[in-house]
């Protein structure tokens, strides 16, 4: 069997979402209004997704799908000036929402589009991420097809279907029966793919000729890049090696250890380690990072700065591995019960051929290696920002017990645990993304002149970002007693303004449904 024939093979069985068929396309949109003539938000506290302090109160205009100016219009805790606030005109809608944050709309930079195996309608996935005020996602391998990814796009693009914006990177060699065995095959397909819409391309490895290529036809297309460094290329095609190709970001932390070692050149595995045992794949990954240079070495550094200077991005995507440090934890998080379909929770629970779903013996030893894991890796990527460089918020939701949406919020929460400030928190999930993306001259910070992608809430996210998860936060009241509090209140797409709340009841109504179809009082195992 060729090396090539080989890597499809395990590319299609350990990463599920190139297997599927395409979902259900979302229906036509039947939510949110707008977008308006004129739309001002008044009295807001804005966090304008730059690294800014948050200031306020502020009125922020919107006409059309774009903001056009955002005036202070007083002082903390001081009357706001009546006589300075801008003026609405005929057939505009103001808003008070005295008191309330205005941020950017989040953008998740790993946002797989449901699958027919994970039973996740694109509708309920749509509807959990505009509920959690993500106004755009990159699509990373457009595991439903190039077709249904590029179609789904346009039609958020023209907002028939309530959707985020999507941005599809198809996967390396989508559509091919057979590998690729020459540099030009690859260039071929990379304007094939620019020719029926793709915006950029997700690797995991190849024949390193032919990767090569292919990485430099996506420059000439005007596309961008990015990899998962599968530990079954990544021997010979590391993060440095890809990077100095042109590859423009990486997704989780595969490779980038492995262009550290200084002792070795592969990881240590044991003698009867197989790839395709995913309890040994995860359960050996969070060893690896114990194997790379220690902090703060000239090793360490020196791949750093390499990879600043090469504008290189790193979406870390710290949720998606959080069950492998603390699987309890994670089975049992607040919004299974009302929010994650049937369907997704049986493709979570432990088996031994979903992907992910490897927690079939997970044991003690396995979750503290992680732990360790977490460290080093968070480390890196803090001192990675620290020194300049890009990082951005992705969650890979659908896998290993994270719910669409939920997941999203959760690696902000994880951002801060690596030593992140709030403000770079927000940074990450809006304006980087927007960067890295190729989007910055349009989304990501709040601006004049830029579209009205923002999400509007009543708590301060700054304080405690448990605040923008669907299921609120649990807050002791000065009634001496517990209370909800949170959520996000309305998502603006595009300038449409959307009833957040709505749209999280819609989804609790889809999953209440399924569960009676079932004939289910609760998630089965819980």
């Amino acid at each position: 069997m060729a090396r090539t024939d080989l890597f499809l093979i395990l590319a299609m069985a350990a990463f599920q979402p190139l297997a599927h068929a395409a979902i259900a396309t979302a229906p036509n949109r039947q939510e949110g209004e707008g977008p308006y003539t004129q739309l001002i938000l008044r009295g807001v506290t804005v966090i304008d997704g730059t690294g800014a302090p948050a200031y306020g109160p502020a009125d922020v205009v919107i006409e059309g799908n774009r903001i056009v100016n955002v005036v202070v219009v007083g002082s903390a805790n001081s009357p706001i000036k009546e006589d300075g606030r801008p003026k609405l005109k005929a057939g505009g809608r103001e808003m008070n929402l005295s008191g309330k944050y205005l941020m950017p709309g989040l953008i998740d930079m790993h946002g797989h589009i449901g699958g027919e195996e994970q039973g996740t309608p694109a509708e309920y996935v749509y509807k959990l991420w505009l509920g959690h005020g993500i106004t755009a996602i990159r699509d990373p391998g457009c595991g439903n097809g190039i077709d249904f990814c590029v179609s789904e796009q346009a039609r958020s693009a023209a907002n028939q279907i309530t959707a985020p914006r999507i941005y599809p990177y198809v996967f390396f060699g989508m559509g091919r029966d057979t590998p690729f065995t020459t540099p030009e095959q690859a260039r071929q397909w990379v304007r094939a793919m620019k020719a029926k819409g793709a915006v950029g391309i997700k690797c995991f490895g190849y024949r390193p000729d032919i990767l090569e290529a292919a990485l430099d036809e996506v420059k000439k297309q005007g596309m961008r890049s990015i990899c998962h460094h599968a530990q079954t290329d990544v021997a010979r095609v590391n993060v440095l090696t890809t990077a100095r190709w042109g590859l423009n970001g990486m997704e989780h932390w595969y490779g980038l250890p492995e262009a550290m070692f200084e002792d070795q050149t592969v990881q240590q595995y044991p003698a009867d380690y197989n790839y395709m045992n995913e309890a040994q794949r995860f359960g050996q990954a969070g060893r690896l990072w114990a194997q790379a240079a220690a902090p703060g070495s000239d090793k360490w550094n020196a791949v750093r700065d390499e990879l600043i200077k090469l504008d290189f991005t790193i979406d870390p995507t710290f949720t998606i591995y959080l069950a492998s440090r603390d699987f309890m934890r994670a089975r049992r998080a607040d919004w299974h019960d009302e929010y994650t379909l049937p369907a997704l929770w049986n493709f979570f629970e432990p088996n031994r051929d979903n992907h992910g779903s490897f927690f079939y013996d997970w044991g003690t030893e396995d979750e503290v290696a992680w732990r360790r894991n977490y460290q080093l890796w968070m480390a890196f990527i803090n001192d990675y920002k620290n020194h300049g460089g890009r990082v951005t918020v992705g969650s890979d939701s659908g896998y290993i017990h994270q719910t669409y949406g939920f997941g999203t919020i959760q690696e902000l929460e994880l951002f801060r645990e690596a030593g992140f400030h709030p403000l770079e928190v927000m940074r990450s999930a809006t304006l980087y993304g927007a960067q890295a993306l190729g989007a910055d001259a349009a989304i990501g910070s709040i601006e004049p002149g830029k579209l009205a992608d923002l999400a509007v809430l009543s708590e301060n996210p700054l304080a405690n970002f448990k605040v923008l998860y669907g299921t609120g936060h649990i807050k002791l009241g000065e009634d001496g007693k517990p209370h909800r509090v949170g959520g996000i209140d309305y998502t603006i797409k595009d300038g449409i303004l959307y009833d957040a709340k709505a749209l999280r009841a819609d989804v609790r109504k889809m999953v209440a449904d399924d569960k009676a179809k079932r004939g289910l009082k609760e998630l089965p195992g819980l």
